[in-house]
């Protein structure tokens, strides 16, 4: 494409090569009438997902040679993206995206950051208790406001990405992070659909733990952030530690 796009869907892909073609089906249904583009980002899979990704000039595609995980695959991909605004929309099927042009909507409203959190949300009730507890001691701890941080639809302005900073386990904190860079962010409900093909990538082993260490890091983080007020008359800066 010779000039940048309106909108960026970043879609991170693990092994659903079963999904992609009606993925890229329904998002260019539900893009029809945006300039946008398709940014693929394939996290090692070892199906032939890259495969069943259909060439077009509005997609871009990216490989890793090995899988290093969600937050990798979408802050790879946030970054390679050249829409004013950027979407992120999981590779399941499971994030509806129909739901799109409703989070565009929240940014023309003003928000920097809108986030989907699911209704009627279709999966294993052990999974929904982790994600309610998990959800609740994060946002307790953050201040992010947001209930379903676990959903990865989300739309932001492209500047938003300047907060983000890139480790494992960046996709829970997103909000937290961008609202922090003085944005605004707000929520609003998507719908939730069961997963057709495949098998769900959630394993409870020491997520616990990793997502534990990660929060106390990211609240350290936010704890130590250089905040600086300047003067309207003579623009001199106040820091503020």
């Amino acid at each position: 494409m010779k000039t940048s796009p309106a909108v960026s869907v970043v879609i991170p892909v693990y092994n659903e090569a079963e999904s992609i073609v009606q993925l890229q089906a329904e998002l260019e249904e539900a893009l029809a009438e945006f300039d946008y583009e398709l940014v693929f980002v394939d996290d090692g899979s070892t199906d032939n997902s890259v495969a069943r990704i259909r060439p077009h000039e509005r997609v871009q595609a990216i490989s890793f040679v090995q899988n290093r995980g969600q937050s990798a695959a979408l802050y790879v991909g946030i970054q390679q993206a050249r829409g004013e605004v950027i979407v992120l929309i999981d590779s399941d099927l499971q994030n509806d995206p129909r739901d799109i042009p409703r989070l565009l909507v929240g940014l023309k409203e003003g928000a920097d950051l809108v986030c989907g959190y699911r209704l009627n949300r279709r999966d294993h009730w052990f999974k929904l208790v982790q994600s309610r507890i998990a959800n609740a001691v994060r946002s307790r701890f953050t201040g992010d406001g947001v209930r379903d941080t676990g959903c990865t639809l989300k739309a932001m302005r492209r500047e938003c990405r300047d907060a983000l900073i890139p480790f494992y386990g960046m996709h829970r904190f997103i909000p937290a992070l961008i609202k922090s860079g003085g944005y605004r962010v707000t929520e609003m409900p998507v719908s939730h659909r069961p997963r057709q093909y495949g098998q769900s990538k959630y394993r409870f082993g020491n997520r616990a733990f990793r997502a534990t260490v990660d929060l106390l890091g990211v609240c350290w983080l936010l704890s130590r952030q250089i905040r600086v007020q300047f003067d309207r008359e003579d623009g001199s800066g106040r820091g503020k530690d």
